[in-house]
């Protein structure tokens, strides 16, 4: 397939790549720049390949970013790592589902899900500008990662794009987390997930892995760049981003819902 892709697309998708991995590192989100490229780019693929060729991207940049926020930030990895064995579960039973169900089903839901999302933190300023652990150490804290893990992994194995947003405000408004610390964390969950949807659609047989590496390596460029600009500016700047990106997601799910 990538020999069919002339140099000009390939260096477009680099590009896309670079910049989903900054937006991945500081507020997730990523796959709403870099997914729609490689549909675009690759109009006689099927929609596994490009889920498959974006997830071995991503986990490229996304595993680069998790170790920038890991030697610069302090993550609560006893919330961390079971959220992300969770979210290894449930993507590993979407990405099994990606070719039977159709996406196309959960978008009304998905669009409704982010306008709540996008108004609450709006509307609450102060959240996440701050730590304010709920539960910290208790059943109920670990119970809501884990229930959140594995429901987030499912959309991402199943669809993908907006997946770091969802976990970001289940890990701020849910948890307590400051959005600096959420976005960190975040990472880890993401790569849980990433390498499950990766294994199942490199069973598949439905990666381009050429083309994946090569877009993998803009990604990670973008992934460091960005996680260390989060850890530069702070929370409120993650806020800002975050309500840019899930603005943007929303637009593009609006679209497909009423222009589809």
């Amino acid at each position: 397939m990538m020999a069919s892709l002339d140099l000009g697309t390939i260096v477009l998708l680099c590009i896309a790549a670079g910049a989903a991995g900054w937006v991945d590192a500081v507020t997730g989100g990523g796959g709403l720049i870099q997914l729609p490229s490689l549909l675009i780019s690759m109009p006689n693929g099927s929609p596994a390949d490009a889920l498959g060729t974006n997830k071995l991207s991503s986990i490229i940049g996304t595993s680069a970013a998790a170790t920038t926020y890991l030697r610069n930030t302090k993550i609560d990895l006893r919330t961390a790592l079971p959220m992300a064995g969770a979210a290894f579960i449930g993507s590993a039973i979407g990405a099994l589902l990606a070719s039977r169900i159709p996406a196309a089903s959960f978008r009304p839901i998905i669009l409704v899900m982010l306008i709540g999302v996008w108004l609450w933190t709006w509307l609450k300023p102060a959240m996440g500008t701050v730590e304010q652990l709920r539960w910290e150490g208790q059943r109920q804290h670990y119970g809501v990662a884990v229930i959140a893990g594995l429901g987030i992994g499912f959309y991402d194995g199943l669809i993908g794009p907006g997946t770091g947003s969802f976990l970001l405000i289940v890990l701020v408004a849910g948890l307590g987390l400051s959005f600096l610390k959420a976005s960190a964390t975040a990472k880890i969950v993401n790569v849980g997930t990433n390498v499950a949807a990766l294994i199942v659609f490199g069973i598949t047989g439905s990666v381009l892995w050429l083309l994946g590496l090569l877009m993998g390596a803009c990604n990670l460029i973008g992934a460091v760049i960005g996680a260390r600009t989060a850890i530069a500016k702070g929370s409120e700047f993650v806020r800002r981003v975050f309500l840019v990106v899930v603005a943007m997601l929303i637009l593009r799910l609006a679209w497909d819902v009423f222009a589809g």
